[in-house]
């Protein structure tokens, strides 16, 4: 296995723009993920072009060598150049980022679409729910966290490559086309809405869970293209939740119905 001494080695830095760029990583089509557990799981639905890890990681997880693609050992001060924070675990991976486009869409399915949720770790655990709960796919619109940068992928637990990922571009848009399938879009939101305990949880043409940002909501537009609106009933004790906890809660009452 060749080493890397340097951090100004060709690789190193590629794989530091990665993290860094989301316009780079979408021009690319590659992204860097860092962790011992992580890296194997990502494995899983994505393809792993080149691995870097310390001896020491190597040496804790030696199924690490197992792994397909490239494989080069680092030295601690070029796993430090590598991490995205301070403590890491010397175990790094350039994956190619899997393309799914809005045409996957299928009637009967169940999707999460999300408008401009910004918070990396919001995207990152609505990702995780709902591939917990049997969704078939995530949407997301122009201005949300990008799925593939170090903070989501670390809050998403591998979830990122285990569930179809759409760049949706315009929610409207998105919600016309899956309207013209069938699938009924349910808006969260609190004009007009009626409580989750009234909506049904089982749609046998299909139900998209719509959520937006962390201080604004979804758009008027978006509300408009969709099918109903929805709230979560609670006390007057907080004023809101925010979209990662709000948006489990709804993908829990619309789970696959053999959970």
């Amino acid at each position: 296995m060749e080493k890397i001494t340097s951090r100004e080695n060709a690789k190193v830095k590629y794989a530091c723009r990665l993290a860094s760029s989301g316009a780079f990583r979408r021009a690319e089509g590659r992204f860097l993920a860092e962790g011992r557990k992580l890296c194997p799981e990502l494995c899983r639905g994505a393809e792993l072009e080149t691995l870097f890890c310390t001896e020491s990681a190597l040496e804790k997880c030696p199924e690490l060598s197992e792994l397909p693609g490239e494989h080069y050992l680092v030295e601690d001060h070029v796993a430090d150049k590598l991490a995205d924070v301070g403590t890491h675990q010397g175990v790094f991976g350039v994956f190619r980022t899997p393309v799914h486009p809005l045409e996957e869409v299928k009637t009967g399915g169940r999707y999460l679409a999300l408008e401009r949720v910004q918070d990396p770790g919001n995207v990152g655990t609505l990702l995780r729910s709902a591939a917990a709960f049997g969704f078939d796919g995530v949407l997301l619109s122009d201005g949300c966290a990008s799925v593939f940068a170090p903070k989501t992928l670390r809050a998403s637990m591998g979830a990122a490559v285990r569930i179809p990922v759409i760049e949706a571009g315009k929610m409207p848009e998105a919600i016309a086309l899956l309207r013209e399938k069938g699938i009924t879009c349910l808006a969260a939101a609190l004009y007009q809405s009626q409580p989750l305990s009234a909506a049904a949880s089982s749609y046998p043409d299909g139900v998209c869970v719509v959520i937006g940002s962390e201080g604004q909501g979804l758009t008027d537009e978006t509300i408009a293209a969709c099918t109903g609106t929805v709230r979560i009933p609670m006390t007057d004790r907080v004023e809101s939740l925010n979209a990662g906890i709000a948006g489990s809660i709804l993908l829990w009452h619309f789970r696959e119905e053999s959970l």
